[in-house]
């Protein structure tokens, strides 16, 4: 349809996609992941939701 940013920065899709992705892998590390894995996870849903919204995917 229309292309409405709103004003919205990559920091703004970056820093709700990372707590929401923390959130998640705080339970598994709890559950017994490795931390270092938990954090890989993290950081690609938050990649993935950045280049979603800069592509205009979302």
């Amino acid at each position: 349809m229309y292309k409405n940013r709103s004003g919205r920065s990559l920091f703004d899709v970056a820093m709700p996609a990372a707590i929401g992705a923390g959130v998640v892998t705080s339970f598994a590390i709890a559950q017994g992941q490795h931390p270092a894995i938990a954090i890989a996870i993290t950081a690609i849903a938050t990649a993935f939701a950045m280049i979603c919204y800069h592509f205009d995917l979302v």
